[in-house]
């Protein structure tokens, strides 16, 4: 019931969130003004409901271990926060999730790239439906802008680097998610304060022509927008530590489905026929890789026959000469749950041995 009901506020949340944007990106063409305000947003209200949980906002770590954790993650979420709110602003909302829907794409290149991990075919065949359904989506897309496709792309493949380091530092060091949250919109802000001091002030002040439909409604909804924002992060970043992979990348899915509905319904963006079925094949595909990835998972998990002897000093080894009980590394929907052997990039990440949740797949 609990997870039932934080789905409907994620989901409600988002797509309000998402509409809201688009309308004040229309009359106020700034995502960098926008950006700052949903920074800010985030870095004021996360105090209060870091005090009324009783966690302290400060983090106690080292400077090495916050070059190396805190610094990817600040940069990160800058670069998603922008990019969004760039292709928002180029393209329609439904067209920007669409796009979007690629992370499980993104999830099987990294995954090789960086873990040199394989997938299974089924795995590899329901990433067909996801990039026939954005090329569908885009060559039909009424209202393309190949700026805003960048961006979404750019958001999208960020992200996913972003979700493996934002579980990291979450399992590693114990530190609660708010607290996370709340560091890293207020170094994200000290980072665009000065783009935006630079880059939109100046225009804003001196080209009224760019202002022009940006009335007292327009501001107001630019902050009910931050607001939005900040309780739109709130409730991910709680899914994103209470529920396991699958389950939250199958909320996340359900999520793109409700705002690419609800946008469609509000905004009334010209669509037309191959173009909703190019975004929801592409769905449909991302709905197909996570029961792709769970049935992987599974058949690993079945027990199977081996022969076994025994080894020098009594140990037990498989008759291909590895250890028993010693694992390839595996994920469940981009997740890893175990240890790559001989990667040097990824061993400070499992030196506590601890089973390591790693998410690559979003919102």
């Amino acid at each position: 019931m609990k997870l039932v009901l934080l789905c409907c506020v994620w989901y409600s949340i988002s797509s309000t969130n998402n509409v809201i944007g688009k309308v004040v990106l229309t009359n106020l063409p700034f995502p960098l003004t926008v950006t700052i305000v949903h920074l800010g947003s985030i870095a004021l209200y996360s105090g209060p409901v870091l005090a009324l949980s009783g966690v302290r906002p400060q983090l106690e770590m080292d400077w090495s271990t916050w070059c190396k954790c805190i610094v990817p993650l600040v940069l990160g979420k800058f670069f998603t926060s922008l990019t969004s709110h760039v292709s928002l602003w180029k393209v329609p909302v439904s067209y920007a999730h669409t796009v979007k829907a690629t992370m499980p794409l993104f999830t099987v290149i990294l995954s090789r790239i960086i873990l040199g991990q394989s997938q299974t075919f089924s795995v590899y065949l329901s990433l067909l439906p996801i990039i026939s359904g954005v090329i569908i989506a885009t060559v039909t897309e009424i209202s393309f802008d190949m700026i805003g496709l960048i961006a979404a792309l750019s958001s999208t493949i960020v992200f996913a680097l972003q979700n493996i380091y934002t579980k990291k530092v979450m399992r590693e060091s114990g530190v609660h998610h708010l607290r996370l949250l709340h560091i890293l919109a207020r170094l994200a802000l000290l980072i665009c304060l000065p783009l935006w001091l630079a880059l939109d002030v100046p225009r804003l002040v001196r080209n009224r022509e760019l202002t022009r439909h940006a009335d007292f409604i327009t501001i107001v909804l630019l902050f009910v927008d931050g607001f939005l924002n900040f309780a739109q992060n709130l409730v991910a970043f709680t899914m994103l530590n209470m529920l396991s992979p699958l389950t939250y990348s199958v909320c996340n899915a359900a999520k793109r489905i409700c705002i690419i509905s609800f946008s469609l319904l509000m905004l009334h963006n010209p669509v037309t026929a191959a173009n909703v079925f190019g975004m929801t094949l592409a769905i449909f595909g991302v709905l197909l890789y996570n029961k792709a990835k769970q049935d992987a998972q599974i058949s690993k998990e079945l027990p199977t026959h081996h022969q076994i002897v025994t080894g020098p000093a009594g140990s037990i080894v498989n008759l291909d000469g590895a250890k028993a009980g010693v694992t390839s590394p595996t994920t469940i929907n981009g997740f890893v749950i175990s240890k790559p052997a001989n990667n040097i990039l990824f061993e400070h990440v499992f030196s506590n041995n601890n089973t390591q949740y790693i998410p690559l797949v979003h919102s």
